[in-house]
């Protein structure tokens, strides 16, 4: 007798819930869209070339909207058709496809996340160095390096390192997290490292955009010399600190979401 597991079962389990995936796509195609807004609003507003910051900010957004929008698609057609992923096709491929998607936009938005935090803490910290070595051409660049990067990561399940696992309630596939084949082992915790180790990384470079911003306000009023000066220094500094502070509230969310979102599937892959 053939034990049914969500691993191999062709059908929905009973427990699964489509309302959360539909508010889940639906938050997800309108927080991206509405950031692609706003990012062209404000590009249009100021009559400026992208910043490095909005071009790897148009950059995320456009992939988690590509994620969710591959993604999602086929959750629906699964709770339509009480079918798991297996069920639907009669195959692995749905579900191979379907793992691939998830750890390549996952992986990807992470790594564009550290790339915003590096950005930011090397044009407080290091403005000369950042002046000199980082411009809109860099960001450009480094967006289809990740891609890449991620496609060639993510894909060694194909060659038989690592593997990929349907998981309860079956309308969703993942890196298989438990098993004694070494390799598989192997390529599950070389992705939750690389993700963990990224998210560490954002958390520093973010603390020390803000210790470099305290440390320039604190500087500002230390060199106040008259309560008329010190009014319009008040204001020159806020005139220009407004930008990066706006930049760091914006990665400070966006890296909130996608660390409680990530961090679940990390921790439980090293565990």
């Amino acid at each position: 007798m053939i034990n049914i597991t969500c691993a191999n079962t062709t059908r929905i389990h009973a427990d699964g819930n489509p309302v959360v995936s539909t508010l889940m796509f639906i938050a997800g195609v309108l927080g991206n869209l509405v950031a692609l807004g706003i990012l062209g609003v404000h590009i249009r507003e100021y009559r400026t070339k992208s910043s490095v910051f909005c071009i790897l900010v148009t950059g995320l957004a456009i992939t988690d909207l590509l994620g969710t929008c591959f993604l999602s698609p086929v959750v629906f057609v699964s709770y339509a058709r009480n079918a798991s992923l297996l069920g639907l096709v009669g195959s692995r491929r749905l579900c191979d496809f379907f793992a691939f998607a998830m750890t390549f936009f996952g992986l990807a938005s992470m790594l564009i996340l550290f790339t915003m935090a590096v950005e930011r803490c090397l044009s407080i910290s290091h403005p000369y160095f950042y002046s000199k070595h980082i411009g809109r051409s860099f960001a450009k660049v480094l967006l289809p390096v990740i891609y890449i990067f991620c496609g060639m990561f993510c894909s060694l399940p194909f060659y038989a390192f690592g593997e990929h696992k349907q998981y309860c309630p079956g309308t969703w596939c993942f890196i298989e997290m438990e098993s004694g084949r070494p390799t598989v082992v192997a390529f599950s915790l070389s992705y939750a490292t690389l993700m963990a180790v990224l998210i560490l990384v954002i958390i520093i470079c973010n603390g020390s955009v803000i210790v470099s911003l305290c440390k320039m306000y604190r500087n500002q009023r230390t060199r106040r010399g008259s309560v008329t000066s010190s009014q319009r220094r008040r204001k020159s500094f806020f005139g220009q600190g407004e930008e990066e502070i706006d930049h760091l509230i914006l990665l400070a969310l966006m890296t909130t979401i996608f660390v409680i979102c990530s961090l679940p599937l990390t921790v439980r892959q090293r565990c």
